[in-house]
């Protein structure tokens, strides 16, 4: 295998890798939006069978932006999920926060600005 066959070989695979990732972001979308029917959705899974690439660029082209808006609000609530989580998890409050700093600040470990200072941040 030469050189030209090898380089030629990488960029098919990466347009093919390239366009699988492509394929599963729009099937995911479309599985993803609630306000689309199913027959649309069908649709879409047979224009996508059928015609391919056609179908793919007029799909990104057609709902591209809407596309964008529901992985955003996906992360979102994902990110919130988490941080909710972590908070039951780890047990801890703001108001329990701003009494340990009370604490602190009573012992003499911290300022009355470093409390002012936690307290800021706690509170919003």
């Amino acid at each position: 295998m030469s050189f030209w066959d090898f380089l030629w070989f990488s960029v098919l695979t990466f347009l093919f890798v390239a366009y699988l990732m492509i394929l599963f972001a729009i099937i995911s979308d479309l599985f993803r939006d609630r306000s689309t029917s199913g027959w649309v959705k069908a649709l879409w899974i047979i224009c996508l069978l059928v015609l391919p690439f056609v179908t793919a660029l007029l799909y990104l082209i057609v709902r591209g932006n809407s596309m964008a808006e529901r992985r955003g609000v996906e992360n979102l609530r994902y990110y919130e999920a988490e941080n909710e989580y972590i908070r039951t998890v780890a047990g801890i409050d703001s108001s329990s926060q701003i009494a340990t700093a009370k604490r602190l600040l009573d012992n003499g470990a911290i300022t009355d600005e470093e409390f002012k200072r936690i307290k800021e941040t706690i509170l919003p």
